[in-house]
């Protein structure tokens, strides 16, 4: 990973990319990204947001298996996700790194991450940001997964609990329910994050209400991602397709993506039960200057009261000497 120099921010485009991953296929669903890079790109975007796991994609069957009952076939499809995860030390990524250099766009795609160092039996939930020279400038794996959640990913660190200076702005973030822990929120917050990415699962009136508190809250603009996705978004050939996902035209998740300004307006969305890609013009100054009347991590942050530290330190599993 690669530290950009700071530059100069200016009002530019953002995009949310509300489409749905070719699910358990990491080489198409990074042709999906490519092709959708361009048409965001096209439409005049210089930073594009891509939803939580999205390669190669979310486990919406964790919420529908009972992981002892159907142990069998929830071990089948662990073992095409692990075959299908990003390994970033592999290249995996290389692809969308390849096409943001190119269109000389920003980047924030989720993944599942295949620990390539130690073990290789361990994924992560990750947000990988990529900068316009194809860079990986940061990548934060999620602290807590929710719930099943925790029978496929591990717990992130700090390591990647970081804003990021891009020709954008100051981006950082946090995944899904990551954005429900106020200690998290802080940290980023405390960097001077100007714009807010928040990649998910979750959809519905409350997680929009959440964006729009953590704008008016942070002083940032929030780019909330969601996924839509019906049964038949689901490829043919994922395992017991019929089983697990029986209604091919049910929405198991209407996406609800959202751009909202800071203070908490919702400038484009919610993106409800169809794909597609939202645009808003997204100015860094504006997220400054909001900061004048609440700046929760500065003048209202009392450091005579309160005191964060937050442990950034990697521990590996095993010293060889």
């Amino acid at each position: 990973m690669c530290a950009m120099p700071k530059k100069s921010a200016s009002p530019h485009r953002v995009a949310v990319v509300q489409h749905p991953p070719v699910t358990l296929h990491r080489q198409k669903t990074l042709e999906r990204g490519v092709a959708l890079l361009e048409e965001a790109a096209t439409g005049g975007a210089r930073l594009v947001s891509f939803p939580e796991t999205w390669l190669p994609g979310y486990p919406e069957w964790l919420w529908r298996l009972r992981p002892g009952a159907d142990f069998d076939l929830t071990g089948e499809i662990h073992g095409r996700l692990i075959e299908n995860a990003v390994d970033l030390k592999a290249g995996d990524l290389k692809p969308m790194q390849a096409a943001a250099r190119r269109l000389k766009v920003t980047v924030s795609i989720g993944i599942h991450e295949r620990d390539g160092v130690f073990s290789r039996g361990t994924l992560y939930n990750t947000v990988v940001l990529i900068g316009p020279d194809g860079e990986i400038l940061n990548r934060h794996r999620k602290l807590m997964p929710t719930n099943p959640e925790r029978m496929v990913w591990g717990t992130g660190d700090a390591s990647g609990l970081r804003v990021s200076d891009t020709p954008m702005g100051r981006i950082g973030g946090l995944i899904c329910w990551e954005n429900y822990m106020p200690l998290a929120r802080f940290a980023i917050f405390a960097q001077g994050c100007e714009i807010y990415v928040a990649p998910t699962w979750d959809e519905g009136s409350t997680w929009i209400s959440t964006m729009r508190h953590i704008a008016a809250e942070g002083r940032c603009w929030v780019l909330g991602n969601g996924t839509a996705m019906r049964g038949k978004d689901i490829p043919k050939d994922f395992p017991k397709r019929a089983q697990v996902f029986p209604d091919l035209e049910e929405w198991y998740n209407p996406g609800d993506s959202v751009i909202v300004s800071p203070g908490g307006r919702i400038v484009a969305g919610p993106l409800h039960e169809q794909h597609g890609i939202l645009y808003a013009e997204c100015d860094p100054v504006v997220a400054s200057a909001a900061k004048r009347t609440l700046d929760v991590a500065g003048h209202y942050g009392r450091p005579d009261i309160f005191k964060l530290e937050v442990n950034r330190e990697v521990l590996a599993p095993i010293d060889f000497g």
